[in-house]
């Protein structure tokens, strides 16, 4: 199997026929060996329904069902982890996503790239609910992490298998898809694709999904820069709080004997014995973070590094 196309699903009845239909169409500018893996994520409006009748007479059409909803992210991964093909493709089944362009994005996956983004250049979405705030996040996803793309939350991308190798998603992480694989060291770039305005059905995301990807953000990045480090973060939020417990000390005790305040007449020392405390126990909880670090790499005989390549070397299964 040359290529493996994953749709996650939920409540997309009135999109399906004509997704597939598309599909159907656009099969023919695809490589020989296809298949096309539609995960329904526990849609209650019939969905796996229509999805058993267009497969029953289509055998490059495989569904998933998932026992409940339990989000796109998840739906992605059970897509990815039965696909056969040594290309894969994740696109919406909203029909915003034009399946035609999937023979272009595998195209320049082929001049040398490990995964191609797609760019909603001319998004047709609704402008203040999704355009801007999409824009917003997309600007401040890659200031944060280094990697530049116009459009992150594109879920229509082409990956070699390889470049998702060890990456595990949790959570609504498919947004950062691109971002672990550049960090694994993945040839990343960005293509410009059809967006179709939504004629059926209705968006699962609102203005919500922006204070979401701030705490994913935050997340990905304490992981990436500090998860083989974490006592860098809790111990620098430990010692900040030992010398603000340090300055409130002092300041307590130069109104006591100068200012003409005591001490029960400031918040000096309760801020003083807080911050202390606060101190102690972030260090403490580096410590812990430390250990369970260990553990995790230890008990599972986890490497701290992935090599790309060996010379006169047996293969060390990606390690």
């Amino acid at each position: 199997m040359d290529l493996s196309v994953v749709i996650p699903c939920y409540n997309e009845t009135a999109t399906l026929p004509a997704l597939i239909a598309r599909l159907e169409a656009a099969t023919g500018a695809w490589p020989a060996g296809f298949e096309v893996i539609v995960v329904n994520d526990g849609s209650t409006d019939g969905s796996a329904r229509v999805l058993g009748d267009q497969a029953a007479t289509r055998p490059w059409l495989k569904v998933v069902n998932l026992r409940r909803n339990y989000g796109q992210t998840a739906a992605l991964m059970a897509g990815f982890e039965r696909a056969t093909g040594d290309i894969l493709v994740a696109m919406d089944a909203d029909l915003q996503n034009d399946p035609a362009d999937i023979a272009r994005l595998v195209a320049r996956l082929n001049e040398g790239y490990d995964l191609v983004s797609g760019w909603r250049r001319d998004r047709q979405d609704p402008w203040l609910t999704r355009t801007l705030t999409s824009r917003l996040a997309n600007r401040l996803i890659s200031w944060a992490t280094g990697v530049r793309l116009h459009d992150h939350g594109c879920s229509l991308k082409a990956y070699r298998r390889e470049a998702l190798a060890d990456v595990h998603l949790y959570g609504e992480m498919h947004r950062f898809i691109s971002v672990y694989a550049r960090w694994n060291g993945a040839r990343i770039t960005e293509l410009p694709v059809a967006h179709h305005p939504r004629t059926a059905g209705r968006s699962k995301y609102g203005l919500n999904r922006a204070f979401k990807v701030v705490l994913d953000l935050f997340v990905v990045l304490f992981l990436h820069r500090y998860s083989q480090k974490p006592i860098y973060v809790f111990g620098t939020c430990g010692l900040l709080s030992f010398a603000l417990s340090l300055l409130a000390g002092l300041a307590a005790v130069y109104y006591k004997f100068w200012g003409g305040k005591t001490f029960i007449q400031t918040p000096l020392p309760l801020l003083c014995t807080t911050m202390f405390f606060t101190g102690v126990l972030c260090l403490l909880l580096g410590l812990i973070a430390e250990i369970g670090n260990r553990t995790y790499h230890e008990s599972q005989g986890k490497r701290t590094y992935r090599v790309g390549s060996t010379v006169n070397l047996p293969p060390a299964g990606g390690r």
